[in-house]
């Protein structure tokens, strides 16, 4: 399916199901569908329970963002796309880094057996950085020179020239982004933490209310839900902080 700008705030959130049961996979999809626009599964729930956890979220009513980061050859990155289409996910991410060939392949191979399939072609991410990393990585271990949003912006417009739909980008990189590809280049934000949670394992880490501040579409939000005493609480305290930005973001342009 076609995923476009989110309509409402609950909309704007792809919950993390970080875990390695299909238990918590049903517990979550069903406390919490109504609550957030998509669930996110990664590779430590895929590695535990495979397609099976897609068939939990869609059979109780959930839609999948499926976060694989592949890299690999064209081809085979290609056809393993393909795969997850078949499989119903929503949408789903490749790591720009494989390059432009990788990402034109991938969606070319995608909208042709969309057609054949007689359903929307997919929408498809690239990722740039990882949440995890910060300047110095980037300049001291990956000998990229550039400062991280010069970085991100470059790689977006590739990705954009590539056929790809958006990017995942931490918050301070989205306003640049916007402005050079467009409203409709979709941008999710990860690593996002109300400020009443836990930082956890993320370097660049923004609230709620900064990723809308900067105009991300999506923001992955985990672990202040999940690991939250009242799950739905934590969930409509964070849809309260994407609507009250919403609202004040409005009023700018008033």
């Amino acid at each position: 399916m076609v995923i476009k700008q989110p309509e409402s705030a609950k909309e704007r959130i792809i919950l993390a199901l970080d875990t390695d049961t299909l238990e918590d996979v049903e517990k979550y999809t069903k406390l919490l569908r109504d609550y957030v626009g998509f669930f996110k599964v990664g590779l430590q729930l895929y590695s535990a329970c495979g397609y099976e956890a897609v068939k939990v979220i869609k059979d109780n009513g959930g839609r999948v963002y499926f976060d694989g980061k592949f890299l690999d050859i064209p081809n085979t990155v290609a056809k393993t796309c393909v795969n997850l289409m078949k499989n119903g996910v929503d949408f789903f991410n490749v790591a720009a880094n494989g390059g432009s060939k990788m990402m034109s392949s991938t969606v070319k191979l995608c909208r042709e057996h969309a057609k054949h399939m007689g359903i929307e072609p997919p929408t498809i991410l690239s990722i740039a950085l990882l949440s995890s990393f910060g300047q110095r990585t980037l300049t001291e271990e990956l000998n990229i020179s550039i400062n991280t949003v010069d970085y991100v912006s470059k790689i977006a417009q590739i990705s954009k020239d590539c056929g790809i739909n958006g990017i995942v980008a931490a918050a301070g990189d989205v306003k640049k982004i916007k402005q050079q590809q467009g409203n409709d280049f979709l941008v999710v934000c990860p690593a996002v933490r109300p400020t009443w949670s836990v930082v956890n394992d993320q370097v660049r880490v923004v609230s709620p209310s900064d990723a809308i501040n900067n105009s991300s579409d999506y923001m992955i939000i985990g672990r202040p839900i999940t690991s939250a005493q009242e799950p739905v609480s934590a969930a409509q305290m964070i849809i309260d902080e994407i609507e009250t930005a919403l609202e004040n973001k409005e009023k700018e342009y008033i």
